[in-house]
């Protein structure tokens, strides 16, 4: 079947498109009502991502809500570390949290490879969701880059400077790598099962790219990135969205990606220069939609501007967050859609 709507592979291809597609990262999330109502049929939030018809559910809402060009899979990128017997608990209005931490050779060795099998819940509410979506934008899959699921396993939970995981990286360089290459071979595994579970495009989430070092960057991060992006993209094509990292642009652009996502504090033109032939994704701040509605189409039509209408996806630098007027998001993803170029 082919899409009714397919400006965004059209454009994560650098193919020609009308205009710019519109999607936002936690689109399916806190600032719809509509969400928050479904969510609150699950007992907790893992229970909620573990059900299929659930995460199919909030997955198609912003296509009906907001107008938005494409799905995103409800998920989270820890059910990775999960799947390879590293189990998490999400911790309301703190995050997510692991009892237990890997600390040695032995943790490293007890940790399997994941297979797609072992995510089979993802997978069933990706085929339902490609049902119930009928062809009418592309699906996203995506999964956390190697480096920033290691943080977490690690670290075990979130952390502003995720110094227990960096310690680890400088003083036990060697196991690291064996860590970071069971995470790279179980993503590559579970990407490959979301292409075959219906997924048109899929993106890396580098959320934690930007507490290390551009040279520590280079050797425990893109490294492993490129490996995933090497499997994938003769499937689909692949995002690479590395937060904070903007001293990476161009590395990344080497990579056998097709698309860059951008956070907000790197300028358009500046991306563009390092950026090769790659599209580019990004790169509004999320604070802008607090603004009065006059400043968000000002802001808006700049950025779609300053990026052009070819190789671009449309989207936020990161995130929207919980308090976000559902309305002004309505009028952003409007603005791009009107855009005249």
């Amino acid at each position: 079947m082919m899409l009714k709507n397919d400006l965004l592979l059209r454009a994560a291809k650098g193919l020609a498109v009308e205009r710019a597609p519109v999607w936002l990262m936690r689109q399916a999330g806190r600032i719809l009502p509509e969400y928050r109502a479904t969510r609150a049929k699950a007992k907790n939030f893992i229970e909620f991502v573990k059900n299929p018809e659930l995460a199919c559910e909030v997955t198609i809402q912003p296509v009906d809500i907001l107008g938005v060009d494409a799905a995103i899979i409800f998920s989270d990128i820890l059910v990775i570390p999960e799947a390879m017997g590293l189990p998490y608990q999400m911790i309301e209005a703190k995050g997510p949290w692991f009892e237990h931490t890997v600390k040695n050779k032995t943790d490293i060795d007890n940790l399997k490879i994941a297979e797609a099998a072992d995510l089979d819940y993802v997978m069933q509410a990706l085929r339902l969701t490609k049902k119930e979506l009928n062809d009418r934008v592309p699906l996203i899959g995506f999964a956390g880059a190697p480096w920033t699921l290691f943080a977490y396993m690690i670290e075990g939970s979130g952390s502003k400077t995720f110094s227990k995981a960096k310690q680890f990286l400088y003083t036990q360089p060697e196991l690291s790598h064996q860590l970071l290459e069971k995470i790279t071979q179980s993503t590559i595994n579970y990407l490959k099962g979301q292409v075959i579970a219906g997924v048109d495009i899929v993106q890396l989430f580098d959320s934690w790219a930007g507490v290390l070092s551009e040279k520590m960057y280079y050797e425990f991060s893109l490294k492993y990135i490129s490996k995933i992006c090497d499997a994938l993209s003769p499937l689909v094509p692949v995002t690479v969205f590395a937060k904070d990292a903007h001293y990476a642009v161009q590395k990344i652009s080497e990579t056998s990606c097709n698309s860059i996502g951008l956070d907000w504090t790197i300028d358009p033109l500046t991306a563009r220069k390092f950026s090769g032939n790659k599209t580019l994704q990004g790169n509004a701040d999320p604070c802008l939609l607090y603004a009065s509605d006059k400043k968000i189409i000002e802001e808006t039509q700049l950025m779609l501007n300053a990026f052009g209408k070819e190789r671009y996806i449309c989207n936020l630098g990161h995130g929207l967050y919980p308090d976000i007027d559902k309305e002004k998001v309505k009028l952003f993803v409007q603005v791009v859609k009107e855009y005249k170029w």
